[in-house]
């Protein structure tokens, strides 16, 4: 069946069957993945992917499934499923009508940008950032690149009703310059002149540039010495800034805030973060990684600014968070929990030579994974330093180290930037779930314990 017509059959069966709301969600696409290793090709793949996303309400019931038969038969068993769920479901505090369409959307948002999936050319983006990596020093390259592309039919039974194209290519290298010394870089993008080396006139952006950065990290950090545990000024990368500003953008949805596990809570109109910070989630911006004309109950997306010069504006709303909270919908449901789409830092006005050259003694984190929170309400946690870890002195990188731990408050490191970088790059891997758009940054204070791992 046509996926348009196939959500009509959803919405209107589950709607006989008992539903108050429904929303359905059909995508139809395809994923080509290249796996590389050892500085070659290693595995090269695609698939087609067919799915339905089925949201049923009975009032303040609700269930969820997913399905990857889109048979009519199939279709049919889901919908009883969902329904039986829902009843069978604990009843929620809230309950709020979907939004009442029909909706306008933007057009723009409504189409992909041009992203090549021709297989040669894939192959081009990797051996190009091999290549670059290897010339920066790096031994041995590895990482995936994969590029998707497909359309999105929504249907909910408060008419909103849109379709949407989307293409991404996105690729992860990681370089070794011995098995204590490596770099990590990415590089993402929703249209090839973001992407694309020739069309993207060298800007920081395409894969190249991502196999460059990870070589020169992994160079720089040979012979790492163990690291003393303290009280630092930092310098945070792309990456693992990116990591934590998908934090604050997390705490940031009103269904943590309302759960308690936001350290945003009770902040709104406050100050939770020093001036030079700002934070927008913006997916109306056409062609960009993270775009959307719609969210997922049908409402035309707009711009929302989180943070504004250290003051937080808005928490991220649904229709029944909205609700319960008094407020309206910021337009980025999640059906049950509100997301942002993207998450865009302000940038500021300085280069990296700079940022380092005003550091009398601090650390230089690159990357970081396995953050955890002792505290989800206070934003007490703790993350492992990555790849490329180096000790500043007087301006320059003195050596590079290794053996410590990242342990710190998120409000306090946010109250704690001094200074962000010019440059931005859209940083996205499977640390960092929504892309974010990061400069460097500079913390004032940023505590280091020694490592378990």
């Amino acid at each position: 069946m046509d996926p348009g017509k196939l959500t009509r059959f959803i919405v209107s069966n589950a709607l006989k069957l008992g539903a108050t709301d429904v929303v359905a969600e059909v995508y139809v696409g395809r994923e080509r993945r290249i796996k590389f290793a050892n500085n070659k090709v290693v595995i090269s793949e695609e698939r087609d992917e067919r799915t339905a996303e089925i949201f049923v309400a009975i009032r303040e019931r609700r269930a969820s499934i997913s399905v990857d038969n889109l048979s009519i038969q199939s279709i049919r068993e889901a919908l009883k499923q969902a329904i039986h769920l829902a009843r069978m479901s604990e009843p929620a505090e809230t309950y709020a009508e979907l939004p009442r369409g029909p909706f306008k959307y933007d057009k723009s948002l409504l189409k992909a940008g041009k992203v090549s999936g021709d297989p040669e050319k894939l192959i081009d983006h990797v051996e190009a950032a091999v290549n670059a990596a290897l010339a920066e020093g790096a031994e041995r390259v590895a990482g995936t690149l994969t590029y998707s592309s497909g359309k999105t039919w929504l249907r909910t039974s408060g008419r909103a009703y849109g379709v949407a194209s989307e293409a991404a290519v996105e690729i992860s290298v990681r370089a070794l310059a011995s098995e204590d010394a490596a770099g990590h870089f990415v590089s993402i993008a929703a249209d090839d002149r973001d992407f694309n080396p020739e069309e993207a006139g060298r800007r920081a952006g395409d894969p190249e540039e991502a196999g460059r950065r990870a070589g020169e990290i992994a160079r720089m950090a040979l012979n790492p010495v163990e690291g003393e545990p303290g009280e630092y000024e930092a310098l945070l990368g792309p990456m693992v800034f990116a990591h934590l500003v998908e934090h604050v953008g997390d705490a940031s949805s009103a269904y943590y805030v309302d759960a308690g596990l936001s350290f945003l809570k009770d902040k709104l109109g406050q100050e939770v973060s020093s001036k030079v910070f700002s934070l927008i989630d913006d997916p109306t911006i056409p062609r960009t990684y993270g775009s959307a004309a719609f969210d997922d109950e049908g409402v035309p997306t707009r711009r929302n600014v989180i943070i504004d010069g250290g003051v937080l504006k808005t928490y991220l709303h649904n229709s029944t968070t909205a609700k319960k909270f008094g407020a309206e919908t910021t337009a980025n449901a999640g059906l049950i929990v509100p997301t942002p789409f993207n998450l865009i830092v302000e940038g500021g006005g300085k280069s990296f030579e700079k940022l380092l050259s005003s550091i009398d003694d601090g650390i230089y984190v690159t990357n970081d994974w396995y953050l955890r929170y002792q505290n989800y309400r206070t934003g007490d946690f703790s993350t492992i330093p990555r790849d490329g870890l180096f000790r500043i002195r007087r301006g320059s990188i003195e050596s590079s180290i290794k053996g410590l731990r990242i342990s710190d408050n998120m409000l306090r490191i946010l109250s704690g930037i001094r200074e962000l970088g010019r440059e931005r790059y859209w940083i996205s891997w499977w640390e960092v779930e929504t892309p974010v758009y990061a400069p460097h940054a500079i913390v004032e204070k940023l505590n280091f314990t020694k490592s378990t791992i």
